[in-house]
């Protein structure tokens, strides 16, 4: 037997009767041949941290446009949290981990440079609208590999599709959906501390008598939660999910975060200038199609330019964005000889 066969038995030992085993994949659009050493999942796990988008991550906001300091989380940094948290979940319920780690490290490869006011900059400017997660689909499916794509097995497809606001067909899925909120909160908390917005003593008693004092002791009760609860049926389909005392103080430390620190001036400060230059890259690629790339070239030509410029900018990187549109729009010194 090859070491993948070995691997594929063993799953077929060890984990629950609802999980998804890498053996019975719904594959991919292009079959491929078998690896000797991997199953099919881990393929996808390491086609995903190979790739530029991956590593364009590490230069995207998170919640704090461009702080100052080396210890605010990125989009990179985030997305190796969620893998984290997932994968003990996972572990936990016998449940497939490389399945639920390689969609975690997919499931942000969509979002725009500063956070989620570059995804509302697009959402508001492309005719089709904009979401992280449906354009993460289409950087695996059609932008990655200089256009070919990754070539992504479909569970994998569908988690990075549904991790935000839809339930997907695996139950690896939907624990990376709550991984995915248990990661942002508790970090953003923790920014949010050491950009001097809040304390944890702001917290209220209600959340805190419930999920504890600090980021490692609320993490530890969020995903103790969904452990101890298991998997379930809930309208005829197996689930995961939070006991109700947990999940009522989760959505209390939710709307505390939202009113004291998402909705905050000193947050959002730059959101409004972040807008505006993605709004007036969008206005010069569209008019200018032929200067970008010649890779989102063709996808104007498949696609239409506005959904191209959209696949551009959303690409980019904070600091890239930032460097195309002062290269655009801000005058350069000159001299006379």
């Amino acid at each position: 037997m090859t070491p993948r066969e070995r691997y594929e038995r063993f799953e077929t030992e060890l984990l629950c009767g609802e999980a998804c085993l890498s053996s019975q994949t719904k594959g991919r659009a292009v079959p491929i041949e078998p690896c000797d050493y991997r199953t099919e999942f881990q393929r996808d796990r390491d086609k995903i941290i190979h790739c530029n988008s991956f590593r364009r991550l590490k230069h995207k906001t998170q919640v704090f446009l461009s702080p100052t300091g080396d210890h605010y989380r990125t989009r990179l940094t985030h997305t190796l949290e969620v893998g984290q948290i997932a994968r003990t979940m996972a572990r936990a319920l016998r449940l497939n981990e490389d399945l639920t780690e390689a969609i975690a490290m997919g499931h942000d490869l969509g979002h725009t440079p500063f956070g989620h006011a570059g995804e509302r900059a697009l959402a508001a400017l492309c005719p089709e609208g904009f979401k992280h997660y449906e354009q993460g689909l289409r950087v695996v499916d059609l932008i990655e590999n200089n256009g070919r794509g990754l070539n992504l097995t479909y569970e994998v497809r569908d988690g990075i599709l549904k991790h935000t606001n839809a339930k997907a067909e695996t139950l690896e899925g939907y624990v990376v959906r709550y991984a995915d909120i248990i990661a942002y909160i508790n970090h953003d908390i923790d920014d949010s501390v050491r950009g001097g917005i809040i304390t944890e003593d702001d917290i209220p008693r209600e959340i805190t008598d419930v999920l504890g004092h600090s980021k490692s002791q609320r993490i530890t009760a969020l995903v103790g939660s969904i452990i101890e609860r298991g998997i379930y049926t809930e309208n005829g389909e197996p689930t995961v999910g939070m006991d109700e005392e947990t999940s009522k103080a989760y959505h209390a430390l939710h709307k505390y975060m939202f009113d004291s620190v998402y909705r905050n001036p000193k947050c959002k400060s730059e959101e409004e200038r972040a807008i505006e230059m993605l709004r007036q890259l969008y206005v010069h690629f569209c008019d200018n199609v032929y200067s970008m790339p010649q890779l989102y070239v063709s996808l104007a030509e498949r696609f239409g330019k506005e959904r191209a410029v959209c696949d551009y900018i959303s690409g980019m990187t904070d600091r890239y964005a930032v460097q195309v549109f002062t290269d655009l729009f801000i005058p350069k010194e000159w001299k006379v000889r």
